[in-house]
């Protein structure tokens, strides 16, 4: 099995899922069940370096939920919204946006083909599996976007640009419909309201369904207890299956690979593997210990052979704030009013207001379905307000040059003009 490009991870209630929902990573793949070379083309650089950042996301998220938490992220959701956003942005914006993303030794340019490229071929990797990107970019219609960057995500992202009335309750529910559309219903809402300062939401919609190549017998499937961190326990539908896997050994955990669609020649286009910890230790340490180096690793030290596995069956609707760990992962400035995102405009004056996450997975014998919708909104910084003085102040009257204080004095009321 070749490495992987991007990871979706979930810490969830088995210990833990790393969720593989990726392509190779060879620069040229080839098409499911032949050897013919395809249009999906990854520079090795580009694969290892979101590898690492979907691994650096999946340390910062487990980290700020907790370890008794649940957690599904789409790192690649967010990296294609976060492309979107890094081409509306100047200056130190621009280039700690890009260094967060692991792009910075590669030109804008060249990650916008990849991006372009992955968008356009990524859904074709398996004509079994079902897998959809789609981006959306909402503006309020009061406020002019630069043409260039509009042509741009139209052309680069595919994204629909659309200008719409923010004051209207309706462009509530359009926006949220579009992504309920997009995630086949399983994201049905990724805004509550629009704020005044808001002038624009930039999202992608991620949605993937796949039957596993040897689906688990229901009629195995039995109630079985499952250890929390508490070390308490509780009950769940255990799924069981006894078949030909690649699996790999490591002393903190063990490693099996559940392949999705159609048998191809060339291995698996999707998997899902799962990394089981050691009793001694738990799922966010085996998060916090891997990167795209031991990822890469694990994938070539995988070998088949008969493995009995056991699997719960799981549901999760999960929602995550994501300002925090992308200012931990190197991207404080967008989130200030120093932002510089002079391409969306010109004049300036706007800030990356939040980045979040919708996403729905559901895991049986039959398969996954697996959906995340990124939003991130962009506003206007801060208005400064007159400063009033407006109760009781203080003055000081002096030479600057030579710091000698000629009076002071204090006003607590202005109408009096004696005391």
């Amino acid at each position: 099995m070749k490495p992987t490009l991007f990871s979706t991870m979930t810490a969830a209630t088995i210990g833990t899922i790393l969720t593989a929902v990726s392509c190779n990573t060879a620069t040229v793949n080839t098409a499911p069940g032949t050897n013919t070379p395809s249009e999906l083309r990854v520079s090795a650089p580009f694969a290892n370096q979101t590898t690492q950042f979907a691994f650096d996301l999946a340390k910062q998220v487990t980290a700020q939920e907790g370890q008794a938490k649940n957690v599904f992220i789409s790192p690649l959701s967010l990296h294609i919204a976060l492309g979107m956003i890094m081409n509306g942005a100047n200056g130190q914006t621009a280039q700690e946006i890009q260094q967060t993303l692991h792009l910075d030794t590669q030109t804008l340019t060249e990650a916008n083909a990849t991006y372009n490229n992955l968008m356009t071929n990524l859904p074709k990797a398996d004509p079994k599996v079902t897998l959809t990107l789609a981006n959306s970019v909402w503006y309020r219609n009061t406020f002019s976007v630069e043409s260039s960057f509009q042509d741009l995500l139209k052309q680069t992202f595919m994204a629909e640009v659309s200008a719409q009335d923010f004051t209207s309750p309706a462009t509530v529910n359009t926006i949220n419909n579009w992504a309920s559309q997009q995630t086949n219903g399983k994201i049905p809402k990724v805004i509550d309201q629009i704020q005044p300062d808001n002038i624009m939401f930039l999202l992608n919609a991620l949605y993937f369904k796949g039957d596993w190549q040897t689906r688990f017998d229901a009629a195995k499937t039995i109630d079985a207890p499952f250890k929390l961190l508490s070390d308490a326990t509780t009950n769940v539908r255990m799924m069981r299956l006894n078949s030909k896997l690649n699996r790999a050994f490591r002393a903190t955990y063990t490693a099996f690979e559940l392949p999705y669609g159609a048998a191809r020649t060339d291995g698996p286009a999707y998997v899902m593997t799962v990394l089981l910890p050691a009793e001694s230790t738990t799922a966010d340490a085996v998060i916090n210990n891997m990167n795209s180096t031991d990822w890469a690793q694990l994938q070539k030290d995988m070998t088949l052979g008969m493995f009995d596995i056991g699997l719960p069956k799981f549901t999760l609707n999960y929602e995550i704030n994501l300002n925090k760990a992308l200012t931990t992962m190197g991207m404080p400035t967008a989130f200030t009013d120093r932002a510089d995102f002079t391409k969306i405009n010109s004049q300036g004056g706007l800030t990356l207001s939040f980045v979040k996450q919708n996403t729905f997975v559901a895991v049986d014998e039959q398969g996954t379905e697996a959906a995340a919708v990124t939003t991130g909104g962009v506003s206007t910084t801060s208005v400064q307000l007159p400063t009033l003085c407006n109760r009781p102040f203080a003055f000081v009257i002096h030479e600057k040059s030579t710091g000698t204080v000629l009076f002071v004095g204090k006003i607590a009321d202005p109408t009096k003009t004696s005391s």
